[in-house]
C-alpha cells in the first residue's frame, strides 16, 4: 500500500511539476501548460487501458483480460457509432463533425473502471485520477475539442460497458492436496470463503 500512495504522489507531483515549468505565454493567446495538458492526456488515454491488460497479464488472470478486450471492444464501438450517427460539431470551430462523444475520454475511463473493478480501489482510485486527466484535457487544451456533455457521455460509455463485463478478480477459493508418509495416506480440500 504503501509503494501504491507514493507512486500516486509522484505522478501528480510530475503533473503538476511539468506544468508548473511550462506555464508561459506562447504565441496565439495559448500557455505552456495547454499543450503539457493536451499531450498528456493523449499518452494517458492509450497507457489506462494498456495498464490495465498489463495488470491482467502480470496477476495471470487470463479471464480479465478476455473482460478487458470485450468491455474495451465494445466502448469503442459505442464511441465511434455515436460520433458517426449524432455529427455533433466540435466546439473549437474547424467544422469537424464527430465531437460527441470524447473517444479520448472514453478510452481512459474505460481501462480505469476496469482497473478499478476488477482489482479494486487501491488501484482504481489512482486510475481515475488519470482519467480525469484526460477528460479535463479534451475540454481545457488550447483547441478545446470537446465539451462537458461530450467528455462526461465517453466516461459513462467506459465505465458502462467494464460494468457490463468485468467481475472483480478472486484468487483461487478451492484447493485440493495430496500427501503421504509412511503408509498413511491424506487428501485435503480446502475452500476459502
Amino acid at each position: 500500500r504503501t509503494m501504491e500512495k507514493l507512486s500516486l504522489i509522484f505522478v501528480c507531483a510530475y503533473f503538476f511539476i511539468t506544468i508548473a515549468c511550462y506555464s508561459q505565454d506562447t504565441e496565439g493567446g495559448h500557455e505552456k501548460w495547454e499543450y503539457v495538458l493536451e499531450d498528456t492526456g493523449d499518452v494517458l488515454q492509450l497507457a489506462l487501458p494498456l495498464t490495465a491488460g498489463v495488470m491482467t497479464l502480470i496477476n495471470k488472470d487470463y479471464k480479465g483480460t478476455k473482460k478487458l478486450a470485450f468491455s474495451y471492444g465494445t466502448t469503442m464501438a459505442l464511441t465511434y457509432s455515436l460520433k458517426h450517427f449524432t455529427k455533433k460539431e466540435r466546439p473549437e470551430g474547424r467544422k469537424l463533425y464527430d465531437s460527441f462523444p470524447s473517444g479520448h475520454t472514453s478510452s481512459a475511463f474505460s481501462g480505469a473502471s476496469f482497473i478499478q473493478r476488477r482489482y479494486g480501489w487501491n488501484y482504481g482510485i489512482p486510475a481515475y485520477l488519470l482519467a480525469s486527466i484526460v477528460a479535463v484535457s479534451r475540454t481545457e487544451g488550447p483547441d478545446g475539442y470537446h465539451d462537458f456533455w461530450d467528455v462526461f457521455a465517453g466516461a459513462a460509455i467506459g465505465i458502462g460497458s467494464t460494468y457490463i463485463f468485468t467481475k472483480p478478480h478472486k484468487k483461487e477459493q478451492m484447493s485440493l492436496g495430496f500427501s503421504n508418509y509412511r503408509d498413511t495416506y491424506s487428501l485435503s480440500f480446502l475452500y476459502k470463503f
